[in-house]
């Protein structure tokens, strides 16, 4: 009998707005978990439904804020599944058109391992060793995107050190 290995562990970064969940508000959370709502792109959409694993690594990233950047490391904690607040006509995140017997969106439940010193976007842009990560790309908006194995690592490398002068 033959037995399959488990997947390699996948990382991803996962843009939060700090007023609607921080990484202090997730570490706050019964058993630091926190559910992912209000996804509404197809493609981030898809990224949990096709690629996300429960134990993958998360860099949870601050958005839409005074200084964007990565403020902690999390991990999937949860497979998918529908959005509440797509069907919720007093959400933000209320979609209409999504029915319950075929919900549009999903979530997935996020745990937050540590906070981080806050990684700056601009610290990000003047590191040409994190060049490659999608979040630096021109027109990058996805609120979810993959992170490669040997990304993960610099990122993390990077948070460990010292900030820079």
């Amino acid at each position: 009998m033959t037995t399959t290995p488990p997947p390699e562990p996948r990382y991803w970064l996962m843009k939060s707005e700090p007023q609607e969940c921080s990484i202090d508000d997730a570490l706050a959370a019964p058993d630091a978990t926190v559910p992912w709502t209000g996804v509404r792109n197809y493609q981030a959409r898809n990224f949990m439904r096709e690629g996300m694993q429960v134990g993958d690594g998360v860099l949870f990233y601050h958005s839409s804020c005074p200084e964007p950047g990565i403020a902690g490391l999390a991990r999937v904690a949860s497979a998918t599944r529908p959005d509440p607040t797509q069907f919720d006509p007093e959400s933000p995140y209320h979609d209409p058109k999504s029915r319950p017997d075929q919900p549009r969106w999903l979530l997935l439940d996020v745990q937050a391992l540590r906070k981080t010193r806050l990684l700056p976007l601009a610290e990000f842009r003047a590191r040409p060793e994190l060049a490659g990560l999608q979040v630096l790309q021109k027109g990058s908006r996805l609120s979810i995107t993959p992170v490669d194995a040997a990304d993960w690592k610099r990122v993390v490398d990077v948070l460990d050190a010292a900030p820079p002068a």
